[in-house]
């Protein structure tokens, strides 16, 4: 049987087919950060996915970290997101919100009254942020205290009653490439000599605190996280990641996470085989998938549900295509982050699917 088309729990969901639509930054929001008309249009269009995981998406102003992202935090943004979650409920679909704190990773062009980014250590990474003014280098962030840090908590508990208010089926906490909740867990942007920083536990308590803020208001069965283990992007180093990853996934396990979601880019170290045996929800494995690889994944028992990106992007139908082993659209990176329609929801379907 392909396991592709075949339901999978994962959390308090029972899914139609293991097919994943990935989160990706898609930067069709306001200066404001309220998603435009044409969000639940690309979003609505791809409700045949067993799930969809947003954007990712800034729970405070201060997250915000790319010009025309999107955010949970005003009355306006929780608005545009409802007729987002509507039309996706409408076609019979599910979607997770990705709460996106970029930390470091930010320009004060992009953040409240020019604020510097905060970060867990005054490191400035190496690189530059997309600003209204084009590209901008990165600077010498804002070390958070340890009340400020109870503050950022905060702000991801209360984009999480936000996100379900805006009628999402759950939440999905970004601990990947680069943001705040991986500065907080790598060694190279954890300084830090307080109960945030030094041993695996005190690096790796940020990320625990915030996961257990969001499980507080939706409940574990609603919540996931994603990871991606040297991963490396945005500056991020660790002296020992096996270590880091084991032990943050070991203690996972008291929060009954629906899901852990885990992308690996060409790793030495098959951290699936690492992790998997750690944690006791659904598994999603992404990055770089094609129908092959992902029924070989999930026919060898290594994945729950498989995650795919630019595949999702360019074939709202996708789930179709593979089904039919029809011919796939080609994803046109030049519009990936523009601001208008095009690329965004004029990628054909086949004749046999309705298109929105």
């Amino acid at each position: 049987m392909n396991q592709l088309f075949t339901p999978v729990r994962i959390g308090s969901y029972v899914l139609p087919n293991r097919l994943v639509m990935a989160p990706m930054t898609r930067s069709r929001a306001d200066d404001a950060g309220v998603p435009s008309e044409l969000v639940p249009i690309y979003y609505g269009q791809r409700a045949t996915a067993g799930m969809i995981i947003t954007e990712g998406v800034f729970p405070a102003a201060m997250g915000k970290g790319y010009v025309r992202s999107p955010g949970i935090e005003t009355e306006a943004q929780i608005a545009a997101w409802q007729k987002v979650t509507s039309e996706v409920h409408a076609r019979g679909g599910r979607i997770f919100m990705q709460l996106m704190h970029c930390g470091r990773v930010s320009h004060p062009s992009l953040l409240p009254e020019n604020a510097r980014p905060v970060a867990p250590s005054a490191i400035k990474p190496e690189g530059q942020a997309w600003t209204n003014s084009g590209l901008m280098d990165f600077v010498v962030p804002h070390a958070l205290s340890v009340a400020e840090i109870a503050d950022v908590v905060d702000n991801y508990r209360q984009a999480t009653r936000r996100a379900l208010e805006a009628g999402f089926d759950g939440v999905e906490l970004h601990a990947a490439s680069g943001y705040l909740p991986e500065q907080f867990l790598s060694s190279g942007s954890n300084q830090r000599s307080d109960k945030y920083g030094g041993s695996v536990e005190g690096r790796a308590r940020f990320v625990l605190e915030v996961l257990a803020a969001m499980v507080a208001e939706a409940g574990g069965e609603r919540v996931g996280i994603k990871i991606s283990p040297e991963m490396n992007f945005n500056s991020i180093t660790d002296t020992n990641p096996q270590e880091t990853y084991e032990y943050l996934v070991e203690n996972l396990q008291g929060l009954n996470l629906a899901y852990l979601h885990v992308a690996l880019f060409g790793t030495a170290v098959d951290y699936h085989v690492l992790l998997r045996p750690r944690f006791n929800g659904a598994y999603l494995i992404g990055s770089g998938l094609d129908k092959d690889t992902a029924e070989s994944l999930l026919n060898d028992g290594q994945a729950d549900a498989v995650v795919f990106g630019s595949a999702f992007l360019a074939n709202p139908d996708l789930v179709a295509r593979y089904h039919q082993s029809a011919a796939l659209n080609v994803a046109d990176k030049s519009t990936f982050y523009s601001p208008g329609a095009e690329g965004y929801i004029d990628y054909p379907f086949l004749p046999t699917t309705n298109n929105v």
